[in-house]
Order: structure tokens, then C-alpha cells, then sequence
């Protein structure tokens, strides 16, 4: 090529170049959501592996037929012919329809209270799907309508809920205006971890003077997905019969945890480079998920492509989601090009840097303002901003400081994790040394408890809380920066993972947690409900001092208010069954969950251990053995005990059985408890040392005001209900 030909091309090569500049183009090539040869698509729905079309198209329990429906479009269905909405790669999710449940009957054919009775199923045992438990409600519709609900795993492990329906004037068309409230409908929630549930509908028949409008009754009974209501304000009861209605199924790979999974690498579902697997949170098995910077399908070889870059630029090694300048070919071309076009070179080369650090700048300008907007950033400012002593205990952190003090978030830094992050043992530039809670899930509901975890913390001081430092809302998934607690959770020591417990020390933790809890629920600030008070989320130190942590699950509440009317949470095992029925939480729903950890101490059995699932659970294991007087025989084997021992442990026992009564109105308040182990703990001390002066320790532990001086006459009362117990026979 002559040099006449070369300075003709070289404007048109500049041309050229400048326009890739100008208009960048992606470098991921869109990849495949389905296995080779595999259909992509039925109907309007995509269809991503782990599902699949046709033999060898998806993993066991994921195939899906594509069938003719009756308005002749085609459409997934799943299992036993169950009609497919959406999958979701994301969020693990499958959106499927699910018949409406009902019973129609004629009000001059019946007879009686209760007419014909109507049963319905659904069973996913056996299945990767579980249902979900808080994507979804339970709602009964109808006039005078009685549901029964038992959830359950596999048609065992069941457990029994339901609701009434009663006082609407007409039985054929209810306005709910909408939301399930008043007349004619009722509504409740699913528990955690479910794959069965079974419902039995009745009517009923009041007699009251009512005059319904049709001689007809319908009840209809269904799992929809939350929100239904919204876009559904008016219903016809009668016209609901056989409809079907959106739900929302979970879906796991497998029935190993992530870790055992990974070495059987064979059937190990997470191929694709770039990708990492977690424990599923409601369900047996794991999950896949790109790692930062890559998204796709992780379930494929090559699925988890990096995000795109512009042009003549590409993405910087281990730093996924940035790019760096690639211009060698472009500076090779140039040089052979001539002298001529040197600076012209210079310039582009010059200009591309600039435009692609301003991409960089503007991308993590754009992300940082996403994320703070989306973690609530604003609201959280103001609830900070609020209250002067939180603006002086919490602070909102930049990423930097958070990089520097975990260096890098290292993982040999890592404290501990589960399914839904790590927490990381880090070093601020003040020296403090913290514990920073990072998720590895973007969970709406998780950000929520985010928030909620941070509101009420912000306004809790007290030497037996876990103290919160503040908070990071400058990534994807929020951080928060705890002060740093070295000796493991209550439930280690319990379960022999860090040894075992003197029963001075477990009668100390008892006092110190009742405390914590004492002060959440009276003297703080605001009243504070903890909601999930178990031996994990009770923290040690050194020194065995108690902390009481995690308080995502929390509500607070106004000083003067009993309680609030509110959906389940919590956990199994620990969770006050008053609470689990009427959906009515209140102060005395910690003390039964405190109860629980009372026996889980003098027992040293797991509530949710599957040597107490064959007793009924540690309650009633507990329960039973004080009432047939086998104290000593239910007693965990590593107490020590002795004359002085066997004083102490019939009264906390006493104590905890009163905490777990059925009746929440019969069982203490903790600021009783918290005087009584006060009680208990003095006792021990005179005893185990009676000519010793009071330590600097006990000082720290023990009150100086009078126990007696202000308490009322339940107190009072309750006090000598417990000091009997120091003379009952034996």
C-alpha cells in the first residue's frame, strides 16, 4: 500500500475510531438462559436452567411440558400439570396458579350449626419447591365460614392454624375495598419451611337475625400471593368457585448444604465461573448466584458474564465490575499509519482515558446513590438525625473505612456465616476492634429489618445490648458495624462447641439477659419487643458478660401500649404459641421465648433438636418433667450440683415454668424476672461465699437500689410465690 493510499485512509480510520469512542458497545455476548438445543421459550415465558423442556433439558424435579392452553397460546406447566407464571433466576422463585378451594351449599337445606364439609391439599413433598412463606397469605372468603389450615414438612412435623369468617349481610358479593378486613373475610400466614398444607372448610350457621340477600353460601379458601387484593377491590363470592389464583413456590437445588455440595463436584449445580452457592433459608439444599460484578445464569457453563465495558476498554483483573484501557492494537495501527497522525493519536488516546474514567466516576456515582436510595438512606438520616444521643453513639461509614479495616473484606477475617452473609472481625483507624455484618442476599425484606435493626439500636444503651457503631449504605446490600463480642453465641457454650457452663455462670447470663430484656421492654427510650429472644442471638465475652443481639425481627412500641396485632416472626421451638395463634405480640411473648432459654439452660437440650422433636419439643419435655417431680433427672449432666445447687436450680426451674404458661396474662413480666434472679443470684453468692467481701464484679452486677423498695402488689405476690420454693421438701 503506497503512502498517497495511507494518508487518504487515515481521516477515515480517526473517523472511525472517534464514533467507537463516542458510542460504546457491550463486550458481553448474550448468552444462552437454556442448555444447547434446549427451548428458551414457551409462550411469552422465559425458561431458564435449571428448568427445562424436554428429557436432559433441566435438573430432576425441574422439568416443565409445554402445552396448548384453551385460548390456543402455549404455556409452561410444572409438575402435575400446575400452570407456570414466571421463573426467577434471582430470587429463586417460581410464580405458579393454584385453584381456589370452595364449598357452595343452599341455606334452607341446612340444618345445625355445621353443614357439608369441604378438604383440599397440596403437596410438594418430594420436590425441589417449598412455599413461600412471606410472598404469600392465606385468605378465606365467604359468610360464616370456618377454616382449618395444617402446614407442615412432608405431612409430618404439622402444625395447625385457620381463621373464622362471620357478620357480612350478603353471601353473594363482598367489597373489600382492597384488603382482607371486615365482614365475610379473614386471613392468615404460612410458617417458614412448608412444602404440605391441608385445608378443611365448613359453614356454620348462627341464627342470628341476619337476613342474607341469596339463599346460596359460598366459602372459598386459597394461598395468593400477597397483594392480590390490591387489583381485586371488588369479588363476587359465589363466581370465586374454581378459580385459580397466583403463588409464589421456593425452590432449591438438591437436599445437601452448600459446603457438602461443592465436593461432590459431579452433582455440584454452581458451573459457570464466577459463581458461588449458599445455603437455602427456607428449605433443605442450596442456590447459586453470580459473583459481584458478573451476572447471568449460574447454572451454566459460562452463564455469569461480566458487566460490559465501553469501548477500547476492558474489564481489570479480580476487580469485576471495572474496566481499564486496552489501546495497544489501536497505538499499533496508529504508528503504522505514520508520523503523520501522531498527535491525532495522542488526542484519542487522551480523549478515550477521559471518557473512561468519567464512565467509571459516573457508574459509581450512579450505584452509590442507587444503593443509598435504595437501603433507605434518607429515612434512616432522619431517624438518626431525630434523636441527638444517636447522632453521638452511630455514626454512617464510608466503604473505604470498612475495606481498610477488614482489608478487603479478607477471608481469614471472617468471625462466622450462614446463608445470608458473613460477619468479618475488623480494626477502625480508632483502634476499636468491630464486627461488621455484611449479607450476601438482596432481600427486600432483608433491607427492611436492615432499617429496623438500626433504628432501634441507634436509641438502646445498655451494658448487656450489643452496641451498635453504625452502618454503610454505600453497597448493593447494607453493612452494619457492631462492637465486637470474642467468646461465641450462648447456644456454642450450651452445646459443648466451646465447653461447658458452671451453673454460676449460667445463673449470672439468666440475670444479665433478663435484664437486657427488662430494659428493652420499660426503660429504654422507646418499649421495644424483641420478637426472636433464643440462645444464639445471646452473645459472650471474656468475662462471660451477656449481649443481647439481632434485632431485625424487633417492633417498637409506644410506652403505654399492651401490644400489637402484627405477622408472625420468629423462630420455632422459642416462639410464644399465643402469639403464633392470635398474630397478637407482646411483652409477654419475650418472656416465653425467655422461658424457653431458661430450660434450654438447666437442660442443655436444643428446642429444635431432633431428640426433643420426638418428645413434643423441649416444652413440653421440660413441662412434664416438673410436673412428675424429675427435675434432677431431665437436669443437664455438666451442672454440678450440690446442696446449695439444688436450692437454686428448683427455683430457676420455677421460674422458667411460669414464663411458659399457656396463658400469656399468667406468665411474669421480665422486670419481675430480673428482680427474682436479682434474688437468686444474692442467694448464690452468700452461699458459695459467705465470708467474702462483695468483688468489684459483683458490684458491677448487683443493683444498689432496694429490690422491695416501689414494686407492686403482683410483684410482691409473685416474690413469695418464688421464695417458697426455698422450703419445699425434699
Amino acid at each position: 500500500m503506497n503512502p498517497k493510499t495511507i494518508s487518504q485512509m487515515t481521516p477515515a480510520l480517526v473517523a472511525l475510531i472517534s464514533m467507537l469512542v463516542i458510542m460504546p458497545f457491550q463486550i458481553v455476548a448474550l448468552t444462552s438462559v437454556a442448555l444447547p438445543g434446549c427451548p428458551e421459550i414457551c409462550g411469552d415465558i422465559q425458561i431458564p436452567y435449571p428448568f427445562g423442556i424436554g428429557p436432559g433439558c433441566s435438573l430432576p424435579g425441574f422439568e416443565l411440558s409445554c402445552n396448548t392452553t384453551n385460548n390456543g397460546a402455549p404455556a409452561p406447566f410444572l409438575l402435575n400439570g400446575i400452570p407456570v407464571l414466571d421463573i426467577d433466576l434471582t430470587w429463586r422463585t417460581v410464580r405458579v396458579k393454584k385453584s381456589i378451594i370452595s364449598s357452595c351449599y343452599n341455606k334452607e337445606n341446612t340444618s345445625g350449626m355445621i353443614s357439608n364439609s369441604t378438604d383440599d391439599s397440596w403437596n410438594l413433598s418430594g420436590t425441589p419447591f417449598w412455599i413461600n412463606n412471606w410472598q404469600n397469605v392465606f385468605i378465606v372468603i365467604g359468610c360464616d365460614v370456618i377454616a382449618s389450615i395444617t402446614f407442615g414438612i412432608n405431612e409430618t412435623n404439622t402444625r395447625l392454624g385457620g381463621c373464622i369468617t362471620m357478620g357480612c349481610y350478603s353471601a353473594d358479593i363482598i367489597n373489600y375495598n382492597g384488603a382482607c378486613s371486615g365482614p365475610g373475610c379473614c386471613q392468615t400466614y404460612a410458617p417458614q419451611a412448608i412444602n404440605y398444607y391441608q385445608v378443611s372448610l365448613q359453614h356454620w350457621n348462627s341464627n342470628s337475625s341476619k337476613q342474607y340477600n341469596s339463599s346460596q353460601f359460598c366459602g372459598n379458601a386459597v394461598l395468593v400471593e400477597n397483594g392480590w387484593f390490591d387489583i381485586s377491590n371488588h369479588i363476587t363470592a359465589v363466581n370465586l368457585y374454581k378459580q385459580q389464583m397466583p403463588v409464589v413456590l421456593d425452590w432449591s437445588i438438591g437436599n445437601e448444604a452448600c459446603e457438602t455440595a461443592k465436593a461432590n463436584r459431579s452433582s455440584y449445580a454452581c458451573i459457570s465461573d464466577h459463581s458461588f452457592c449458599y445455603d437455602s433459608t427456607n428449605s433443605p439444599g442450596y442456590w447459586c448466584h453470580c459473583s459481584p460484578g458478573y451476572e447471568g445464569n449460574p447454572y451454566l457453563e459460562g452463564g455469569c458474564q461480566g458487566y460490559p465495558c465501553p469501548a477500547f476498554s476492558r474489564p481489570k483483573q479480580n476487580r469485576p465490575g471495572e474496566c481499564q484501557l486496552y489501546v495497544s492494537n489501536v497505538i499499533g495501527l496508529i504508528i503504522g499509519l505514520g508520523l503523520g497522525t501522531g498527535f491525532s493519536t495522542f488526542l484519542l488516546c487522551f480523549s478515550i482515558r477521559k471518557r473512561i474514567k468519567l464512565f467509571e466516576k459516573r457508574k459509581n456515582e450512579k450505584l452509590k446513590k442507587k444503593f443509598f436510595n435504595q437501603n433507605r438512606g434518607f429515612l434512616l438520616q432522619q431517624q438518626i438525625a431525630s434523636d441527638d444521643d444517636a447522632t453521638q453513639r452511630m455514626r454512617i461509614f464510608s466503604l473505604d473505612e470498612l475495606e481498610k479495616a477488614t482489608n478487603r473484606f479478607d477471608q481469614a477475617l471472617i468471625l462466622g456465616q450462614g446463608g445470608h452473609g458473613e460477619v468479618y472481625k475488623g480494626i477502625l483507624m480508632d483502634q476499636r476492634i468491630v464486627a461488621i455484618k455484611r449479607s450476601k442476599i438482596v432481600d427486600q425484606a432483608e433491607i427492611e429489618q436492615f432499617i429496623n435493626e438500626v433504628v432501634i439500636l441507634s436509641q438502646i444503651n445498655h451494658r448487656n445490648v450489643v452496641k451498635l457503631y453504625g452502618c454503610c449504605l454505600e453497597t448493593e446490600v447494607p453493612l452494619l458495624v457492631y462492637e465486637f463480642i470474642p467468646n461465641g453465641t450462648l447456644s456454642n457454650h450450651l452445646h459443648a462447641e466451646h465447653g461447658p457452663l458452671t451453673w454460676d455462670h449460667r445463673l449470672r447470663i439468666a440475670l444479665e439477659t433478663a435484664r437486657a430484656i427488662a430494659y428493652l421492654h420499660s426503660s429504654a427510650s422507646i418499649s421495644v419487643l424483641h420478637r426472636d429472644i433464643k440462645s444464639t442471638n445471646i452473645l459472650l465475652d471474656d468475662y462471660f458478660t451477656a449481649k443481647v443481639s439481632d434485632f431485625g425481627a424487633s417492633r417498637s412500641v409506644q410506652i403505654d401500649q399492651t401490644g400489637i396485632t402484627t405477622v408472625i416472626q420468629g423462630t420455632f421451638g422459642y416462639l410464644d404459641p399465643e402469639y403464633f395463634y392470635t398474630h397478637r405480640l407482646t411483652p409477654k411473648s419475650d418472656v416465653y421465648s425467655f422461658g424457653v432459654i431458661l430450660a434450654e439452660m438447666l437442660t442443655g437440650e436444643k428446642p429444635n433438636s431432633s431428640t426433643m422433636f420426638e418428645v413434643g419439643g423441649l416444652v413440653t419435655y421440660f413441662t412434664s418433667g416438673m410436673r412428675e417431680n424429675r427435675l434432677e433427672e431431665i437436669l443437664d449432666p455438666q451442672i454440678a450440683v450440690n446442696e446449695v445447687h439444688r436450692t437454686e436450680l428448683e427455683v430457676f426451674a420455677n421460674l422458667a415454668q411460669m414464663c411458659l404458661r399457656r396463658n400469656g396474662e399468667e406468665r411474669p413480666t421480665m422486670k419481675e424476672l430480673e428482680i427474682h434472679l436479682e434474688v437468686l443470684w444474692r442467694f448464690n453468692r452468700q452461699h458459695e461465699h459467705p465470708r467474702a467481701s462483695q468483688t468489684l464484679e459483683e458490684r458491677q452486677l448487683l443493683p444498689h437500689e432496694s429490690i422491695a423498695g416501689n414494686d407492686t402488689t403482683r410483684q410482691y405476690s409473685f416474690e413469695q410465690e418464688l421464695l417458697s420454693s426455698f422450703k419445699l421438701p425434699r
